[in-house]
């Protein structure tokens, strides 16, 4: 498995890689501390890798509105379900755990578990996903304050959250189709 680290806005993330696939993007306390016990951490040198870095640089830096990379997020069937949705959420706009869940014949509960277990945070957008009172939880690092920092950046209101009735930001710009990306 190869992998690379990058100096994100939020922190250092690590972007892991097989047969050609993002599997992970890990950050947090954890990776911190592991780092600083590195004396240096591993880059690995890939084209997918490269992209990878490239794409969340100019996500961070507001000129990337969709990610176009193979991912193979390991999880259940269902969880695969929940982060196909999760990625045809268009930047800027949220769905609730409910919504999701009627889509899938599910509970909000479920949706809202599987959204803490997605491997590929920020690619695979988990912080589109809010409760229909608020912004609902957050498993990444910083919690609900990262997940709100993610949103802004993307444009998208606290006082007017965009929601699945709402016209998306840009006409022009396609929805993605559920389960694009997705192996």
């Amino acid at each position: 498995m190869a992998e690379t680290t990058y100096h994100s806005p939020l922190g250092p993330l690590r972007l892991r890689e097989a047969h050609g696939h993002i599997t992970h993007l890990d950050w947090g306390p954890a990776l911190r501390s592991e780092l600083l016990d590195e004396p240096e951490p591993q880059n690995d040198e890939s084209p997918l890798l490269n992209r990878a870095v490239h794409q969340l640089n100019a996500y961070f830096f507001c000129g990337l509105r969709h990610f176009d990379l193979p991912l193979a997020p390991h999880g259940t069937a269902f969880q695969r379900a929940v982060w196909q949705q999760m990625q045809a959420i268009p930047y800027g706009e949220t769905r609730t755990y409910g919504e999701i869940a009627r889509w899938l014949r599910s509970a909000p509960r479920a949706v809202g578990r599987a959204c803490g277990r997605n491997p590929i945070p920020i690619i695979v957008p988990c912080h589109r996903v809010v409760a229909s009172g608020g912004l609902g939880g957050y498993s990444g690092d910083g919690g609900t304050d990262t997940k709100h920092w993610l949103l802004e950046l993307e444009g998208w209101s606290a006082d007017r959250p965009r929601t699945l009735f709402d016209a998306p930001p840009d006409a022009q710009e396609a929805e993605a189709e559920p389960g694009l990306g997705l192996q």
